[in-house]
């Protein structure tokens, strides 16, 4: 990756939620070769809605981070 892109990411992360979450949705709508299905799209933002319901009433277990890091680095340390 190169050092622009690194600043940019840099900066794209001190961004609110909702300001990094249109970037990312954006970034990759822009990587797809065909036009999305409105039919799917349209349940990805259902299950995005339920999603953050759960998370908004307390009913999805999370995972910090720091142990999903860790998880990841357990993982690709083996293979």
């Amino acid at each position: 990756m190169t050092a622009e892109a690194l600043d940019l990411l840099q900066c794209v992360l001190r961004l609110p939620a909702e300001a990094r979450a249109f970037i990312a949705d954006s970034l990759y709508e822009s990587l797809e070769e065909r036009p999305a299905d409105p039919r799917i799209e349209a349940l990805w933002a259902r299950e995005i809605e339920r999603r953050v319901a759960d998370l908004d009433a307390g009913r999805a277990k999370t995972v910090p981070w720091s142990e999903v890091n860790r998880r990841v680095e357990a993982i690709l340390t083996r293979a």
